[in-house]
């Protein structure tokens, strides 16, 4: 949250009277986190009406929702499935390819059932890669909504006009 903290919290985060909160501070900047979210607040309200930032915002998450699944369900099981065989034969992709064969040989013989279990399987892995790969790159790119950066803008310039007025 910025970096502010509530001024009747102490530096442990345990509550502390009010009254001596407010006399270790100045009277100027007594207010002055609780009406800077008021002001981010009011802001974030009165740029959600304007429709260019709209269609910027549901563009923005279009593109953030793509990037992370085509990331996740694109880049990683593939990555793994071909990493996995090499690191396993030891960077020999002869061996790799011996390996494999076999294997290979025996699905394209085998009867139609057992080709569609064998790929309903890939298709398991595939997917439960690809899922846990997504869980973990949302916690880890969380999406950054233009609003927010738009109100943070908007803050710094707020700031600023509030440390010129207080000197």
């Amino acid at each position: 949250m910025l970096g502010f903290r509530h001024e009747s919290l102490g530096k442990d985060g345990v509550t502390t009277d009010s009254t001596a909160v407010q006399s270790s501070q100045n009277a100027t900047h007594s207010g002055a986190p609780e009406q800077y979210w008021i002001e981010r607040k009011k802001y974030l309200e009165k740029i959600k009406q304007v429709p260019e930032l709209r269609k910027r915002f549901f563009s923005s998450l279009l593109v953030y929702l793509l990037r992370r699944f085509l990331w996740s369900f694109g880049f990683f099981p593939v990555f793994l499935s071909f990493w996995l065989p090499l690191v396993l034969n030891r960077f020999n992709p002869v061996a790799t390819v011996s390996s494999l064969l076999p294997s290979l040989e025996n699905f394209v013989n085998s009867n139609p059932q057992v080709q569609a279990n064998t790929i309903e399987t890939l298709f398991i892995a595939w997917f439960s890669v690809g899922f846990i790969f997504a869980i973990f790159d949302f916690v880890l790119t969380p999406y950054k909504s233009p609003y927010e950066y738009e109100a943070d803008v908007h803050m710094r310039a707020w700031e600023e006009l509030q440390n010129s007025n207080e000197k």
